[in-house]
């Protein structure tokens, strides 16, 4: 919420942005509705799994704030795991940008944490990062 000469206004939406492995999910969260848009579909076309879905909105349900906010998300990248993994980086981000004071609690729940694992770069010399070629003996 910002504070103007005039009084607080409301925004018109807050936004995150979450990244998991290559996947990147650029939130936006617009208070009224309830609804939930990723790349112009809905929740359920993007996300197939239910376990998928309850992951990614997460923040939402720990901060009591389920159907006061649309979702609108552009997401890339990735897969669909890493794309439930960003989305819910995103939406906790964007939460804590609506509500500073929420921040502990998404933190207590592991919520705000980047998870930094990401796949190892190939070496010179090696097949992959670290499968060497076969040995042989001649």
């Amino acid at each position: 919420m910002t504070t103007t000469a005039t009084g607080p206004q409301e925004r018109r939406f807050y936004s995150g942005t979450g990244k998991r492995k290559t996947a990147v999910a650029q939130v936006r969260l617009i208070p009224g509705g309830s609804g939930v848009a990723i790349n112009g579909r809905s929740l359920e076309e993007v996300l197939t799994l239910e376990a998928w879905r309850v992951k990614a909105l997460e923040p939402l349900q720990v901060a009591n704030v389920l159907g006061k906010f649309s979702v609108v998300v552009k997401l890339h990248g990735g897969g669909i795991s890493a794309w439930s993994d960003a989305l819910r980086l995103g939406i906790a981000r964007a939460l804590v940008e609506y509500d500073a004071d929420l921040k502990p609690v998404l933190r207590r729940f592991g919520m705000l944490t980047r998870d930094a694992r990401i796949k190892e770069s190939k070496k010179y010399g090696l097949k992959r990062a670290r499968r060497a070629p076969q040995y042989t003996k001649r």
